[in-house]
């Protein structure tokens, strides 16, 4: 369903380019951006095109809502990695996060996400769409540069694929890296560019990355994104291909990340 769009927007932002595209974007069609920046990487490129921006931990919920609070907000989106290691480190956790977290039968990335989205739905703050400001990142079937897969190739992404959904299923992760129908790598708790690196060390060479939307993804958080930095790792551990659901992925800097990868002989394709 189809939500009206309020003039002030407020953005949880974790690492990366794309909290600050969706800042931009949203500006530029009129909106106010306020911002709460989960990381220090970003945090001057968002400026650029948000009203405010406040600098929090993840584990600092009571600042958090109380933010939220004062700037009104009632439309947010979550944009940007988080590192799930802050599950285990827990810096900064206040303690209601502490207690939230004691609560929690299970601390895989849907129960986390879907606590958070119900402690701010108490306080009338709608978690929308991620996709809703960066729908022109979404990237349609096909391959996208001039390195075209192998027959291999193919064969280990139609197996990568169902059992990468397969894996999506039981909320683990949403990559995996398979090397001749081989499973070298499930993502964990380590995310996509550190499954990457374990899996490739052990294919030694030529490995394939394929990345997908969780069956009945929650498009309110952790939609697949790739961008620079994941194609830098794949070139460092020599990976040869990388697949991503097509409609159902972001990637960020578009142009920037296929002349790269046509550079560095890397086949990316949307299937």
């Amino acid at each position: 369903m189809a939500i009206t769009l309020e003039r002030k927007q407020g953005l949880i932002a974790g690492d990366g380019l794309l909290p600050v595209k969706m800042a931009q974007y949203a500006k530029e069609n009129g909106f106010e951006v306020i911002a709460i920046s989960l990381s220090s990487d970003n945090y001057k490129e968002l400026k650029k095109y948000c009203s405010k921006v406040y600098s929090c931990c993840p584990g600092e919920i009571n600042k958090i809502e109380n933010i939220l609070k004062t700037e009104e907000i009632k439309q947010l989106t979550f944009l940007g990695k988080v590192s799930k290691s802050i599950l285990i480190k827990r810096p900064k956790f206040d303690q209601r996060a502490v207690e939230l977290l004691k609560q929690a039968a299970r601390l895989n990335d849907d129960k986390v996400m879907l606590m958070i989205i119900e402690q701010l739905e108490n306080i009338g703050v709608t978690i929308i769409d991620q996709t809703t400001f960066i729908k022109n990142l979404m990237i349609p079937s096909g391959v996208l540069g001039k390195v075209q897969p192998t027959k291999e190739q193919v064969e280990d992404v139609n197996y990568g694929y169902w059992l990468a959904k397969e894996t999506g299923k039981l909320d683990i992760g949403q990559s995996v890296v398979i090397k001749d129908r081989m499973i070298m790598a499930v993502e964990a708790i380590e995310g996509t560019d550190c499954c990457i690196k374990r899996g490739c060390k052990l294919a030694k060479k030529g490995a394939c990355i394929i990345k997908v939307a969780k069956p009945n993804q929650d498009k309110r958080f952790d939609i697949p994104a790739i961008g620079l930095k994941t194609l830098k790792t794949m070139k460092r551990y020599k990976a040869g291909l990388i697949a991503v659901e097509a409609g159902e992925t972001i990637i960020v800097d578009q142009e920037a990340v296929v002349k790269f990868a046509d550079r560095n002989n890397i086949v990316i394709m949307a299937v």
